[in-house]
């Protein structure tokens, strides 16, 4: 269980950031920045992964009447501008500055951090590790499924109220029957495939794709 063994040794206020959805084929990237109460933080914080999405949604809703948060969003188009990792820390960088104050430390999920002036921690698998990312991933993940589930009641077709915008089997096949939406990362590998193809189709073939 992720604890308060790495926040204890850094100056406060100790922000912990994580994102959700650098994978998907579509939607955005989110990042979350948390600081965490000095009492009363939430029990059964954990990586957002090793929760069900009903906890998950729980935690979320404790976290937002107990600490401070800060979100930032990258959407699809910027993430074939920037490529997905730019993207990542950009949100990350969004999600900090959203907070409002200066941070006395960030401790971030990963290996990379932005560029940034903070004081900061890199921290591989810091969502199973730190209680603060650990609260950020979760805060990500359900800000990230929420908006998806958003999406899905304007393209139902792609199924992304179960596959979030992962390459999941019904997600792949709606894409070769439907197309793309706007909603699409061109530069992921099965979207870009469609582009190459309808590039090399002739235009009857294409018709109705990208709507």
């Amino acid at each position: 269980m992720p604890s308060l063994k790495h926040e204890k040794l850094c100056l406060a206020p100790v922000v912990g950031v994580d994102e959700a959805g650098r994978g998907p084929l579509a939607g955005p990237v989110v990042a979350a920045a948390v600081i965490l109460p000095a009492k009363g933080v939430p029990r059964g914080i954990d990586d957002s992964k090793k929760l069900p999405a009903a906890e998950r949604a729980r935690l979320h809703d404790r976290l937002r009447g107990c600490a401070q948060i800060g979100i930032g969003i990258v959407e699809a188009g910027e993430i074939d501008t920037l490529n997905i990792y730019w993207a990542t820390m950009k949100a990350m960088t969004l999600a900090v500055e959203a907070l409002g104050c200066a941070p006395g430390h960030v401790l971030v999920d990963g290996n990379r951090l932005p560029k940034w002036s903070h004081a900061a921690t890199a921290i591989v698998s810091g969502d199973a590790i730190s209680l603060s990312i650990a609260a950020a991933s979760i805060v990500a993940k359900h800000t990230r499924d929420t908006i998806m589930l958003a999406h899905h009641e304007a393209h139902p077709q792609y199924g992304w109220i179960t596959n979030k915008g992962y390459s999941a089997p019904e997600h792949l096949r709606a894409l070769r029957e439907h197309g793309p939406s706007p909603l699409h990362r061109r530069s992921f590998a099965p979207v870009a495939a469609f582009f190459r193809e309808a590039e090399s189709s002739p235009p009857h073939a294409i018709a109705g794709a990208c709507g």
